[in-house]
């Protein structure tokens, strides 16, 4: 009988995905044989990036980890990990306020799957301040990103804040 797959889910909304994020990956692929990142749809937030547009943008960052697999995620958490055969679920943590909210998740996640645990990543404290929505706002505002998300992600987020012209040609010849 061949050993089981040690299989964890490592979910978000990676909207849009940070080194923050990257940070937790890297290390969550190493200390399982599979790591499946789970995009998920979160109804409670306008996403400034598609699902589709997230989950292209992560396999271009996740490229070089052989053992990372990025999946979409629409309904449980619980549920999804259970259908992907997963021990664990991965949950990075920044500060001491994020463990109240990310309590209550593992808590509830316990509820409704008792056989997957989860495990908490602290973020590297270079990354502690960066959230998805801090790096949104400060592209926003044309500020420098190249330090808080993958060149990839900053390409797409300088295409997303380019600033609109009034008045220039449309490739149409009308003015806009």
């Amino acid at each position: 009988m061949g050993e089981q797959v040690r299989r964890a889910v490592y979910p978000g909304s990676f909207d849009p995905p940070t080194m923050g994020h990257l940070d937790i990956i890297q290390r969550a692929a190493r200390l399982f044989d599979e790591l499946i990142v789970a995009v998920a749809v979160n109804s409670q937030k306008q996403s400034l990036f598609s699902l589709d547009e997230r989950v292209q943008m992560l396999r271009e960052c996740c490229g070089h980890l052989p053992n990372v697999r990025i999946a979409s995620l629409e309904g449980l958490l619980a549920r999804f990990a259970q259908q992907v055969g997963a021990c664990a679920i991965v949950r990075g943590l920044r500060a001491v306020s994020d463990f109240e909210y990310e309590f209550q998740m593992a808590t509830m996640n316990r509820q409704l799957a008792p056989e997957i645990d989860t495990c908490f990543l602290m973020t590297h404290q270079q990354y502690a301040f960066l959230s998805s929505s801090i790096v949104k706002e400060v592209a926003r505002l044309g500020g420098a990103i190249e330090t808080l998300v993958p060149p990839n992600v900053a390409h797409k987020l300088r295409e997303r804040f380019a600033p609109q012209t009034a008045g220039t040609p449309h490739p149409s010849g009308e003015s806009t």
